[in-house]
């Protein structure tokens, strides 16, 4: 047991997380059902809500379950996921359609600018905490994350439901189950990160801006910017390997080709490694920052 951590706090509600878990993808599941069948269009913010959030808060309870210390309590950890979530949500769309618009930063500038306003927000924060040990800052950088992603899901699960073709359900349900299934390796585990080397800054009881801070930084912007970047260039993997001479004269003529199956299902499969590699190196960047302790 961590020093710090009071028994009563650690047993007072064993995996928490999982009942949560449980609970609220029955919940979820029978939004689903209600809504299919009745096509109540009162229904749809609840499955907005209900899918964006569950994974998050799921992980957050995780997380919180596994802090160092009892320094993170409950009002602590709500403010995060809230207030950091939302003021990250918030300070991204301003910068980035402010900036992004006057620059060619691309995927490198989205990284940056949400990395450091989910940062900036979990300085906020924590700013007024009385000690800064390195796993109680993955927890709340985590906390900050799973926040972000969970009001950014909802945006994303919003937007699916208009199609082309015109509202479709379908879309938002499986907008959810894959943001649900690669949230835990999404931006709470880059804040996650980045909270540690945070905590693992502090000098006297004060947060402060290090070398370190500014390379991890760096880092886990790099890691965001090349998730984000992952379909674009597994595309061009994938034509680099594949492309035919009929391909390549529409393409010198400034057309679109048309992909065909094997090109399709191989961009899939490129793309989900790009994924896979990105996930396991920021999971093994976050269980190094787990294992120091100050």
């Amino acid at each position: 047991m961590a020093v710090g951590t009071s028994a009563s706090t650690r047993t007072r509600h064993p995996r928490a997380w999982l009942r949560i878990f449980l609970g609220g993808l029955a919940l979820w599941i029978a939004t689903v059902v209600v809504q299919f069948t009745t096509l109540n269009p009162n229904l749809v913010p609840t499955l907005i809500l209900i899918g964006s959030f569950l994974v998050p808060v799921t992980f957050v309870a995780y997380a919180f379950e596994h802090r160092a210390s009892d320094t993170l309590t409950e009002h602590t950890i709500f403010v995060a996921f809230v207030y950091g979530g939302v003021l990250g949500v918030l300070g991204a769309t301003v910068l980035e359609a402010y900036l992004l618009g006057r620059s060619n930063l691309g995927y490198v500038g989205v990284g940056l600018i949400e990395e450091g306003v989910k940062l900036i927000a979990l300085w906020w924060v924590a700013r007024r905490l009385h000690t800064y040990v390195v796993r109680d800052g993955i927890v709340l950088g985590a906390t900050v994350g799973f926040g972000f992603a969970a009001f950014e899901s909802a945006g994303y699960a919003f937007n699916a439901l208009f199609t082309m073709k015109g509202l479709s359900l379908g879309s938002l349900v499986e907008t959810e189950i894959l943001r649900g299934i690669l949230t835990p390796v999404g931006h709470g585990l880059w804040t996650g990160i980045l909270g540690g080397v945070l905590f693992h800054s502090a000098r006297n009881g004060r947060l402060r801006i290090s070398l370190g801070l500014v390379i991890w930084y760096l880092v886990v912007s790099g890691l965001h910017a090349f998730w984000d970047a992952s379909g674009g260039i597994a595309a061009v993997v994938v034509l680099i390997l594949t492309l035919n001479s009929t391909q390549m004269e529409l393409i010198q003529l400034g057309q679109v080709p048309q992909p065909t199956q094997e090109q399709a299902f191989l961009f899939t499969i490129v793309n989900w490694a790009f994924l896979l590699l990105d996930a396991i190196v920021g999971v093994v960047l976050l269980l190094i920052w787990a294992r120091r302790r100050t």
